[in-house]
């Protein structure tokens, strides 16, 4: 959807001012994906959440495990089994794995942990990219910065447009706090 409204954006701006506005406006574009990548504090923000989502699939993992062998423990003993007791094995198995499926959600669903953590740890970044993007675009004096890596389509760009390591080098050298 994006795409559409940029796209009609452009192109109704090329018709209607084909000679004057468009030959004003200067136009440059970042590969955002490139920033985070190479940016150190987005680096180190990434380490944090690997770590985190390393624990939790851990975590997972083990309890996985565990419940499988409660599982064949279970199917070994099942036939010696009275009913009564084979119906509270079922049941421990049953709550056991839904344990581990609320676990799971509650990491790595969309409001889970993770989000959450992502959001806490990459907004303050995206905040200080925002405002090198900003600074190095009003000194080259371009008036439009398109993401390279988002979802605008960029049919061509010439590479004397591409900011990004303009607006990288901005922030490793310390000038957006």
């Amino acid at each position: 959807m994006k795409k559409i409204i940029i796209s009609i954006f452009l192109f109704c701006l090329l018709i209607a001012n084909s000679t004057s506005l468009v030959s004003q406006t200067k136009f440059g574009y970042v590969n955002s994906d490139t920033i985070i990548k190479e940016l150190p504090e987005a680096v180190e923000a990434s380490k944090k959440l690997e770590a985190s989502v390393k624990d939790w699939q851990d975590e997972v993992e083990k309890r996985a495990k565990q419940l499988q062998v409660k599982y064949e423990e279970y199917q070994k003993q099942q036939l010696t089994m009275k009913d009564d007791i084979k119906q509270q094995r079922q049941k421990a198995l049953i709550e056991e794995e839904q344990k581990i499926n609320e676990f799971r959600q509650q990491k790595f669903g969309q409001q889970g942990e993770l989000a959450v953590q992502r959001e806490r740890l990459m907004a303050p970044i995206k905040e200080k990219i925002f405002k090198a993007i900003d600074k190095v675009s009003k000194d080259q004096k371009i008036d439009i910065v398109f993401d390279k890596a988002g979802d605008v389509l960029i049919l061509y760009a010439d590479a004397k447009l591409d900011l990004t390591y303009k607006v990288l080098d901005f922030l490793k050298r310390g000038e957006v706090k």
